[in-house]
């Protein structure tokens, strides 16, 4: 059976891989896009099945109306993909103001305000799926990443919470964890802080770090969304690629170990 879907940033990256694939199997796509002339070919080769949208998620005001008309346009809601966001490379101390910011406006506030706006819907409908593009960024981070990684934390924990309080009306939410992909992402897409020196050697030691193993073929992650879209029961934590887990199955172990350390120090704090 045919679902119906929201996503941002539908213009390029995991948005149109995505959006592509919900199409070809007979969805029907409300897609974002700041620019929605980088939607045309889909729209010319797809016709009705797909609703281009004008939005900038940094606008809660757009936001809502995107969302309502998508819902009227198609009759429901089925699934929302808060796709939108970049990167912002820098060490914490190299941030500007602004691009912290901007960083939260998009990452977190744009993806919040989407969420809002499908709430309402979905509560009546008596059922629905947010899907969140979070990162495994926002499980452990990497140095030169810090305010990127700050608001991928921020959508965990917004998320996991938002999970709990929708549960009861038929409403599904599942965290999407990708580690890297040969995106645009890294590229055009994101920004850079103006550098500070004493972090080249930080910097230089992480750059140095990456392999070309480590990142995934985008267009590999199109099945593993569909089957996610498709799951009766979906999961609130749904890697991508295979450095999440065992990257994280270490970086837990190390802080288990930590806080076993200072048990008896926290215990004490108690009080009681």
């Amino acid at each position: 059976m045919s679902k119906t879907i929201f996503i941002t940033g539908a213009s390029r990256g995991f948005g149109r891989i995505w959006a592509e694939a919900f199409l070809e199997r007979g969805d029907k796509v409300a897609a974002t896009a700041r620019n929605i002339e980088a939607l045309n070919d889909l729209k010319a080769k797809y016709g009705d099945a797909i609703l281009p949208l004008q939005l900038n998620v940094d606008n809660r005001s757009e936001a809502f109306d995107a969302i309502n008309k998508a819902a009227n346009h198609f009759g429901s809601l089925d699934v929302v993909i808060n796709n939108a966001g970049y990167g912002l490379f820098g060490a914490v101390e190299e941030a500007s103001e602004q691009e912290v910011r901007q960083q939260f406006e998009t990452n977190v506030f744009g993806l919040l305000w989407v969420t809002q706006a499908a709430l309402p819907i979905m509560r009546k409908q008596g059922h629905g799926h947010i899907i969140q593009l979070s990162s495994v960024l926002g499980i452990f981070t990497l140095p030169v990443l810090g305010i990127y990684n700050a608001s991928k934390f921020a959508v965990e924990g917004l998320s996991e919470t938002l999970a709990q309080e929708v549960k009861g009306f038929g409403i599904n939410v599942t965290l999407v964890e990708p580690n890297g992909f040969a995106t645009d992402w890294a590229g055009s897409s994101s920004f850079h802080s103006e550098s500070i020196e004493a972090y080249d050697g930080v910097k230089k030691a992480f750059n140095d770090g990456l392999t070309d193993d480590a990142f995934g073929i985008p267009e590999a992650t199109a099945p593993a969304i569909l089957k996610l879209v498709d799951e009766k029961n979906p999961p609130l934590r749904y890697f991508l690629g295979k450095v999440g887990l065992p990257t994280t199955q270490q970086v837990y172990a190390q802080r288990f170990a930590e806080w076993e350390q200072y048990a008896d120090v926290a215990t004490a704090a108690h009080g009681k």
